[in-house]
């Protein structure tokens, strides 16, 4: 489907590039990690037929340029940035769905926290809130030799030490507008690993929340703390195909699986 509109927002310190396509209930995805519009391209194709699919650029990513350098809190700048770019396209009082991966899905679940009223459904695909595992420690100095290695010795090899949380494959190649892994592990990496999910607070909302993982990941150390999440809020995980990116590898049945997902979503918020 041929994209309906794009356009940019400015927000502060940025400006945001996003994409809409379809028409129905407003669905927002976030993308993780250095990843862009591109990466949902194939899967908002999909979910257009009986959705507004929004898509963007996170802050400093691809067609997403940066008026200043990256605010210090990221997750509260990329929370701002979801939340003014629904005020933008979505209408006044409209319920809005979120999908989330990645550090995308940490970035949703905190969306949900902090706006209930207007978010309808998030659901969570693999947040690397590795801050959740009894182990975290360990993660944690991982992710600071990753960010070492990128400032010492480049990105390729930070990239192959970061092969760890995807059971020892290399990161899954996908599709983007531009190569982002530099700004990534710079500024993405380290604080998006180390934001660990507000459990009191999903407490409220866990029956608008969906924690979900990919089949062919649940192997893998990045699919671990959606699974202690889930057990944390009494909820069930909910695989999807593929693996940690399963949407580009499995757009169609990734998008049928979530399309019934959001149907079920509650009819009021109250």
């Amino acid at each position: 489907m041929d994209t309906l509109e794009s356009g940019t927002l400015a927000v502060p310190g940025a400006r945001l590039y996003f994409e809409v396509r379809g028409t129905g209930p407003l669905l927002l995805l976030i993308p993780g990690g250095a990843s862009d519009t591109e990466v949902f391209r194939a899967l908002a194709d999909e979910l257009a037929a009986c959705h507004r699919v929004v898509t963007y650029d996170p802050r400093g990513i691809s067609r997403s340029l940066l008026d200043r350098p990256p605010p210090e809190s990221w997750l509260a700048s990329q929370v701002d940035d979801a939340s003014r770019l629904i005020d933008h396209l979505a209408g006044a009082g409209e319920p809005v769905r979120v999908f989330g991966s990645s550090s995308g899905a940490v970035i949703a679940l905190e969306l949900m926290i902090s706006d209930p009223h207007r978010i309808q459904l998030a659901v969570a695909h693999e947040p690397p809130a590795m801050g959740l595992l009894p182990d975290a420690a360990r993660f944690a100095s991982l992710f600071d030799e990753v960010h070492a290695t990128f400032c010492q010795e480049g990105v390729p090899a930070a990239l192959d030490r970061l092969r760890a949380i995807f059971g020892g494959r290399p990161a899954p190649r996908l599709p983007e507008a531009t190569d982002n892994h530099a700004f990534f592990l710079a500024h993405v990496l380290l604080p998006s690993t180390r934001c660990v999910p507000d459990v009191t607070a999903l407490m409220a909302v866990a029956d608008r929340v969906v924690l979900a993982g990919g089949q062919r990941s649940r192997t893998h150390a990045v699919h671990r703390p959606v699974a202690v999440l889930a057990q944390r809020l009494g909820r069930e995980l909910v695989e999807f195909p593929g693996g940690h990116v399963g949407y580009t590898q499995n757009p169609a049945p990734f998008a049928a699986q979530l399309a019934d997902i959001l149907a079920g979503a509650p009819a009021s918020l109250g």
